[in-house]
């Protein structure tokens, strides 16, 4: 054999052993199926396993009396696409500028080739796909070369940020890992309303062109302000624009008819495209990453779960998004695949009660309360904006239980990827951290000692902490305002001091500050967290 021959020789001999590894998982047995359900503005306290009793979740439920149900477990931000973003990558999304929440038009924020969640497991088999909303961007962040700008009627070097809604989406999921998506390419309260599958807008109508901006295209286009009678769903802030299915949106389109959605319809069809990728590679390992809209505004149902909740439109989300976990639960058993399925159930920050639209939401509130003993909800850093339900459930591998260990959704990369047997390159996921055994219940495992929670743009920050001392945590917020303190009122600015304590073991609704009883434990969290954000 020669020297050339042979090195050809070792490298199929590695090749061969690196792919039957890739196969295996960290924890036995063959790969587990990996689907992450996001709920969209989901509490602490909106579903029955989590405490409510206005209403029932039972499918959510089962899948919590299957696996373990997490009192600690959190999201990374209180507001959807730094969550999204660091969920995906690993990284805490304050680390990367212009990751708060991203406008219509706005460009791909994760550079395509980042190392993602779905990068990783498809590089060792996976089948790796997106069903639902986005809202991280899509398209370039500016033109590269000279036929991209005359294309975009641009001059050379100049910006085309963002998506060509008549041409190629991209870069966008599939420049990230994912073999395939199916999208609502920002999220319903912003336009258009229409379906991004891959690299196009599903449906679109070429003598029909799309145009998304955020100016009024014309003086005589409807807008929730100038055609606020014909709505079907009033606005009660903000969300007084372009006009679709009777609700003014946030941003301006026009064109794309025959590509256009119903609100009533996004459910089913996330459902539909869920359950035919299932299907698809019911013989091979596959990743599903399920975003649901539910239960975000607009908050418009199906028309089989409209007034079923007798809490208006946001009960019905709810119970809209407990028959798509039913859904997706239901068509895996059929499958024969609930032993080697793993389950995440999350959502990407905490509750809101009006968001911009008059669907008596506070009005039909009643005795719910959708962050259950939790301060705060989303846009806040409080508790209640980020520890959310969090659950897992792998039926051949997770002991049924509750654990109040602290975990975090930005750590499902590297948990992830351990679990389905690989390596998360040098450099990558750097705020993740392998919770594996902790994820699946195994004895003697520990969560993390600190969970760092950030509101929208990341300009306010909660640290806790546990240590021997106690659980801590620790409020920063810079401008001494934070959002949706208290969520069974009315959205508003709250004046609060710029740095506070709590002691979260003898008062988990944050309701007394002890920065003055506990200086030492003050200075020592805000060195901590100087110290994670310098990172």
């Amino acid at each position: 054999m020669t020297a050339a021959s042979g090195r050809v020789f070792i490298a199929v001999v590695v090749g061969l052993f690196l792919s039957t590894y890739a196969m295996v998982s960290s924890y036995g047995g063959d790969q587990p199926n990996i689907i992450v359900i996001m709920a969209d503005d989901l509490g602490y306290g909106d579903l029955s396993c989590y405490g409510a009793t206005t209403i029932q979740t039972p499918n959510i439920d089962r899948l919590a009396a299957s696996g373990i149900r997490f009192t600690s477990g959190y999201c990374s931000a209180s507001t959807c696409t730094p969550t999204r973003y660091s969920f995906l990558t690993g990284k805490y999304a304050f680390r990367t500028p212009g990751t708060g929440v991203a406008p219509p038009n706005g460009p791909a924020i994760i550079e395509p080739n980042t190392v993602t969640i779905a990068s990783l497991l498809k590089d060792v088999g996976y089948q790796t796909k997106v069903v639902g909303k986005w809202h991280l961007g899509l398209g370039p962040r500016q033109s590269e070369t000279k036929q991209t700008a005359e294309k975009s009627n641009a001059s050379e070097g100049a910006r085309m940020i963002g998506p060509d809604w008549n041409g190629e989406l991209k870069p966008g999921p599939l420049e990230i890992g994912f073999d395939s998506c199916y999208l609502l390419p920002t999220t319903n309260d912003r336009v258009p309303q229409v379906y991004v599958a891959d690299h196009h807008v599903e449906n679109l109508d070429p003598s029909d062109p799309l145009w998304v901006g955020d100016k009024k295209p014309s003086d005589d286009h409807p807008t929730g302000e100038t055609a606020r009678g014909s709505l079907k769903m009033d606005w009660s802030h903000g969300h007084n624009q372009t006009i679709h299915n009777g609700i003014s949106r946030i941003g301006f389109y026009t064109g794309g008819h025959a590509a256009r959605f119903l609100d009533e319809d996004l459910a089913s069809r996330w459902v539909d495209k869920s359950i035919e990728f299932i299907q698809t590679n019911r013989e091979r390992p596959f990743f599903l990453f399920f975003a649901s809209h539910d239960i975000h505004v607009p908050r418009v149902t199906h028309p089989y779960f409209s007034g079923l909740s007798k809490m208006g439109p946001r009960g019905d989300s709810i119970l809209q998004l407990d028959w798509c976990v039913g859904e997706l639960m239901n068509m895996v058993e059929k499958m024969g695949l609930t032993k080697k399925t793993l389950f995440v159930f999350v959502s990407d920050n905490g509750p809101v009660m009006d968001d911009g639209y008059k669907d008596e939401a506070l009005e039909k509130l009643g005795e719910h309360r959708a962050a259950g003993p939790l301060k705060g909800g989303k846009y806040s850093v409080y508790e209640g904006g980020t520890r959310t339900p969090f659950l897992v459930s792998w039926p051949s591998v997770v002991t049924p239980a509750v654990s109040d260990e602290m975990v975090t959704t930005v750590d499902l990369a590297r948990s992830c990827a351990r679990i389905a047997g690989t390596m998360v390159p040098e450099g990558a996921c750097p705020d993740s951290l392998d919770l594996s055994a902790v994820l699946l219940g195994k004895p003697e495992a520990k969560g993390r000692d600190h969970v760092l929670q950030q509101n929208n743009n990341g300009n306010q920050f909660g640290l806790r902490v546990r240590e021997e001392s106690g659980d801590w945590k620790l409020i920063e917020a810079p401008n001494g305002q934070m959002h949706n303190v208290k969520i069974e009122e009315t959205l508003r600015s709250t004046k609060i001091p710029k740095q506070q304590l709590f002691d979260l073991k003898a008062d988990p609704g944050e309701t007394t500050d002890v920065a003055g009883q506990h200086p030492d434990v003050m200075e020592r969290l805000k060195n901590r967290l100087a110290e994670i954000k310098s990172q």
